[in-house]
């Protein structure tokens, strides 16, 4: 029997998209997915399910089409560019109607009011194809508004789908409201695009800050984070805590002013720029701890990276960074927002005051991990739907 073809597609960011971020190497990562197929039940015990095929192995996965690299966000609200990616957009569903090879499903990724699928809801009706997504959104506020459209657009692309795979319980709430007939949600964790765990973190280095520079909210958790630092400064506590360091990774276009946050602490915070997929792992391993407030993070996969290595985390409470980190009854772990820079130095103090606990955290932060966001999990929940579309059709 062939291999299902699956037509892929993210409006948000293509995976192909040269500059890095959480959206693009998610949208990489189900690609992945995708083309591993779903975990063999029939695997010898410890095999690595989500791993490399052996040499002249035959992947019992789908073949993964990028159906379109076509970019539909507006990220302003901008009505006349909207109009422009609408009609964008309406050229290539014509396209891709008439050239596209023949596939058996549709999965768009990241289909919400700033970048909603004008495209696949189209094309799989025109070919009579399932329609699938992963982390979609429904925002009933943006039905009104400069994204009004965008917004209807999204709402009329999640009413299309068979099934949604969403990521978080913020996410869930939504679609369950305005579920459309039968559709079916599905929960699918976010994950690492990885079988199993890297070695575990050494948690005696500088603590560690990863996050891309921009204006908006990274520049926001940026400036918490330099408020925390002036808490831990003015707390002056003893031994470790007070010896601090911080290196962080990531750049640009707001980097000047993240610099400039991060001058009154000298030569205490270190730049390490954009590093690559090893450059990071060697930060994460040497690192103490985490600190990323996390404002208005859907889920953040740097989340699930520190853990993986074994570190602390210490961010605020969230909704959607609940999803990822490991669940704590001690409120003082993840502070309030409303608590501010002050609730975050706290934490920040006792863990670097505390080996003992942040060894205690770190292993209990990569068994969570290990159980419930890697690609083995992904991959069996991600099958366990799309299996029966695909073999309905064939």
């Amino acid at each position: 029997m062939t291999r299902p073809r699956v037509a892929f597609y993210a409006p948000m960011k293509a995976p192909t998209h040269p500059v890095p971020s959480g959206d693009r190497a998610m949208a990489q990562s189900l690609m992945t997915l995708l083309q591993q197929g779903p975990v063999d039940s029939a695997q010898p015990p410890g095999a690595p399910s989500g791993g490399p095929q052996p040499p002249g192995a035959q992947p019992n996965g789908a073949e993964v089409i990028l159906a379109s690299d076509l970019r539909l966000h507006d990220k302003l609200g901008d009505r006349p560019h909207q109009a422009l990616l609408q009609q964008r957009a309406a050229d290539e569903v014509s396209r891709l109607v008439e050239d596209m090879p023949e596939v058996d499903l549709w999965l768009t990724y990241h289909n919400y009011y700033k970048a909603p699928d004008l495209i696949g809801p189209a094309v799989a009706a025109a070919r009579d194809i399932p329609y699938v997504q992963i982390e979609s959104t429904r925002a009933s506020k943006r039905l009104i508004g400069p994204w009004a459209d965008f917004a209807q657009a999204a709402h009329a692309a999640a009413d299309q789908a068979e099934v949604i795979f969403y990521l978080t319980d913020q996410d869930r709430d939504t679609l369950e409201r305005d579920r459309a007939g039968d559709q079916a949600l599905v929960h699918l964790r976010p994950f690492l695009s990885r079988p199993d765990l890297p070695p575990p973190g050494r948690l005696d280095g500088p603590m560690l800050a990863a996050g891309m520079m921009r204006q908006g909210d990274k520049l926001a958790s940026y400036a918490l984070i330099a408020e925390t630092l002036r808490h831990l400064q003015a707390m002056a506590p003893k031994g470790r805590a007070g010896d601090w360091r911080l290196q962080i990774a990531g750049d640009g276009p707001a980097r000047a002013e993240v610099e400039a946050l991060m001058a009154p602490f000298g030569n205490r915070v270190i730049f390490l720029g954009q590093l690559s997929a090893d450059a990071m792992a060697t930060a994460y391993g040497q690192a103490s701890l985490f600190l990323w407030p996390g404002v208005n993070e859907a889920y953040g996969m740097v989340y699930l990276e520190a853990q993986a290595h074994g570190l602390p985390v210490v961010a605020q409470d969230r909704p959607g960074l609940r999803d990822v980190l490991l669940p704590s009854a001690d409120p003082a772990c993840y502070p309030a927002p409303q608590t501010g820079a002050s609730g975050l130095a706290a934490a920040v103090a006792r863990l670097l005051s505390d080996a003992t606990e942040r060894a205690a955290i770190g292993r209990r932060a990569r068994d969570h991990i290990a159980t419930r966001h890697l690609c083995p999990a992904a991959r069996a929940t991600l099958w366990s739907a799309l299996r029966p579309l695909l073999e309905r059709g064939r």
